[in-house]
């Protein structure tokens, strides 16, 4: 059943037991029959990721469904992930013992087969009262656990990889038994199949299991990288805490070298963080008094005093974690063919493993070789590979795209973002810096009669610093972008601004008062031309785009300050990899068509809208994508929420925002368009090895099935096969690792 959404509550379950994608299939079908809950169960990661509905059901129940069906299941969190790993740990150290001492006991029972070439087929070098005690506690100690899992698996209604196993190594012990205690010398006995299939797919388990820790390597060095204490003010001394023990208020201090414990806000102090871990981007950022550093960002030269704003799973380092977990527990839409073949894999099996012995017996009138054909059978359809084929890929992509800044929000996003064709891009904040600054001061020529000016762009001349000092003396109590602008441009020329006399402003014109006894006026070119003249520089700034404001002294031009969103020094050649990638690139902005025009024409982009409403955004996506279109869209996760919405595949560019994480299907860490190309090629490398470990998990059954059945393939051969499977397809998907962030 489907809850509303704004009723449903998260909850992950750390899952023990399951061994195939049999088992999770069933553990997911359990949960989704409950009232009120959505439960997708990924097995690479042995997690349950489910939503629920508080009063239709709650995290006792839920565990309860899970252990009913026979597994273990714990609820997942922050503060169990520890004892997760540890929990991890110690069961990977007892399946190793286990399989050391499956193979001491399997070794005698293969070794012998290597002197029985040459000799009687039926001749036996080992007892074979010794074979049986040697494989005996191999098929019910050490592979006890088959029975176990494959009876929960039979009670709830399905089978799993535990049955084939169970099923196939029980048939060729109880045939190998009888001949043993019936003491048919005539018959071969088969106990080093079984023995040996039994230590094949434990040593596959155990590999299998290192190659799934790698897969969530990017998940553990995030959270290693938070900080165990803190150094606090505390009655005026300074005090080594635990991280887990701060609170919001609390003052902390961060020294030369130091990581910040807790998200917070810097009081005093002046320094760089190294702020990698969250953007991906090497280059230190600036921290002074008012800005915000993250917790696990590593502080560079200075002492910074900072007060905590975000702590515990509040800080944006702990967002992170849970986005790329419930990124990496989510189930792409190619994995539904996966699911459904899993779904009924087991029944086929085991049909055709019983007409494999039928007609062979029947056919060929070989018991012997009819038993061992369809033990082959069984062994060889394991189904791992199949269900680790999507989750592993998964896995690791998201965590190469969460140590380059990329923080995907679900399979379903990543596997979309592979088939764009078209990049809808908002122009401020995207594409441009998202702050005007002044580009160019334009200084009249005296004497020239104001028809004339010259193109004075070198800070610190004279005619420069009398026309930006008068501006920004009258603009300093402005709070327009445009003034803002003037007054960052004279601080950072560090100009000493006059205080300004009878300031009088007037809406959509400008502002104009006394500075130093000299009356002036700054504001729109065309107002300011109504009292001084036309100045045709300004106007020439004015139709390439640029904002243009004219200052005026006494009466005449003083000349005229334009002003731009500058674009981002990136984007041009983030442009050109989207391009390269295959994406029609379309650019929306509110500005008019001027500089709209300026802009696209900067930036290498042939298609764009301009003096487009925010609502009208949205429309246009919409529009694309009924042409058939796949269309992303890039904004801020925020003013541009309908548009996001809209999209196929929405790609927040919004550093530290709770916000965008959570309205957007990919956040891009670094304020960087390349991280958009850098999404889309993860996407696409991504679901490729999903492809390829699709193929090879089919082709191994496809293959090994009809190879089996056609007495091509004896039990221990299939059951290294089977093995060989599940490790080829989790280290195909290690391959991901290789991808990096293509900076440019």
């Amino acid at each position: 059943m489907n809850a509303p959404e704004q009723a449903q509550e998260t909850l992950d379950l750390a899952i023990g037991g399951m061994t195939c994608a049999a088992c999770a299939t069933r553990i997911e079908k359990q949960l989704n029959k409950l009232e009120g809950v959505e439960a997708a169960v990924n097995l690479a990661a042995e997690r349950a990721h489910i939503r629920y509905v508080p009063g239709l059901a709650d995290p006792e129940w839920l565990v309860a469904t899970v252990v009913k069906t026979g597994f273990t299941a714990t609820v997942s969190g922050d503060d169990t992930r520890a004892e997760e790993k540890a929990r991890k740990l110690a069961v990977y150290r007892e399946e190793l013992r286990r399989f050391w001492i499956a193979a001491a006991l399997t070794l005698p029972l293969v070794a012998q087969m290597v002197f029985m070439f040459g000799q009687d087929a039926h001749a036996d070098v080992l007892p074979r009262w010794l074979q049986l005690l040697l494989a005996t506690p191999v098929q019910f100690w050490i592979g006890w656990r088959f029975y176990v899992g494959g009876a929960n698996a039979i009670r709830g209604g399905a089978g799993n990889m535990d049955v084939l196993v169970a099923l196939g190594t029980s048939m060729a012990w109880a045939y190998s038994f009888i001949v043993t205690v019936a003491d048919l010398h005539h018959h071969h006995v088969y106990y080093e199949a079984s023995a040996t299939v039994i230590t094949l797919v434990l040593l596959g388990k155990i590999l299998e299991a290192r190659a799934k820790a790698r897969t969530s390597e990017a998940i553990e060095a995030l959270a290693r990288l938070q900080p165990q204490t803190a150094r606090i003010e505390r009655n005026g001394q300074l005090v080594d805490v635990a991280v887990a023990t701060l609170i919001p208020g609390d003052v902390f201090v961060v020294r030369a070298g130091e990581a910040v414990p807790v998200d917070g806000e810097v009081i005093d102090g002046a320094s760089s963080a190294n702020e990698a871990m969250l953007t991906g981007e090497s280059l230190p950022v600036t921290k002074a008094a008012g800005d915000t550093v993250f917790a696990a960002t590593i502080n560079g030269e200075g002492l910074l005093r900072c007060r905590a704003t975000g702590v515990g799973s509040h800080t944006l380092l702990a967002g992170i974690i849970r986005l790329v977990e419930e990124a990496q527990g989510s189930k792409a839409p190619v994995q539904r063919l996966a699911d459904q073949v899993s779904a009924i894999f087991v029944p086929v099996v085991v049909a055709i493993a019983l007409l494999t012995f039928v007609g062979w017996w029947a056919l060929a009138g070989d018991f012997t070789q009819a038993l061992v054909n369809a033990v082959a059978v069984l062994v060889i359809a394991c189904p791992c590979a199949l269900g680790l084929a999507t989750p592993t890929a998964i896995m690791v992509g998201t965590g190469q795209g969460a140590k380059a800044g990329v923080l995907i929000r679900n399979a379903e996003a990543l596997e979309r973002a592979e088939k764009l064709d078209v990049l809808v891009v908002d122009k401020t904040g995207t594409l441009t810096e998202g702050r005007p600054v002044v580009t160019d001061l334009i200084v009249a020529k005296v004497g020239a009669g104001n028809t004339a000016s010259a193109r004075d762009t070198v800070p610190g001349t004279a005619g420069d610093i009398t026309l930006l000092r008068f501006a920004a003396s009258l603009e300093q109590g402005s709070t327009h972008p445009l003034a803002a602008a003037i007054v960052a441009r004279a601080k950072a020329e560090s100009l000493a601004l006059a205080t300004p006399q009878d300031a009088t402003t007037l809406a959509g014109r400008g502002i104009e008062g006394v500075v130093d006894n000299q009356r002036v006026a700054v504001g729109a070119v065309a107002w300011i031309a109504e009292r001084a003249g036309p100045l045709a520089a300004a106007q020439s700034l004015a139709e390439s785009g640029c904002s243009v404001v004219g200052v005026a002294l006494d009466g005449a031009w003083l000349g005229a300050i334009a002003i731009a969103d500058p674009l981002r020094a990136s984007s041009a050649a983030a442009l050109r990899r989207l391009q390269g990638l295959g994406i029609e690139v379309v650019m929306l902005t509110g500005d008019n068509a001027a500089t709209a025009r300026a802009v696209a024409r900067q930036a290498g982009i042939a298609r764009f809208e301009a003096e487009v409403l925010p609502g009208d955004k949205a429309a246009t996506v919409n529009k694309l994508k009924a042409g058939g279109r796949r269309v992303g869209m890039v904004g801020d996760g925020i003013n541009d929420a309908p548009a996001l919405a809209a999209a196929d595949v929405s790609f927040a560019m919004a550093a530290g925002s709770d916000v965008a994480m959570q309205a957007a299907d990919v956040t891009l860490m670094r304020d960087d368009l390349g991280s958009v190309a850098d999404a889309i090629s993860l996407s696409r490398a991504t679901l490729a090895k999903i492809r390829q470990n699709l193929f090879f998990a089919f082709i191994y059954n496809v293959l090994g099935i009809p190879l089996a059945a056609l007495g091509m393939l004896n039990p221990v051969i299939a059951g290294a096969a089977m093995a060989a499977s599940s490790v080829s397809v989790v280290s195909n998907s290690l391959l991901l690792r290789r991808w990096q962030s293509n900076k440019d």
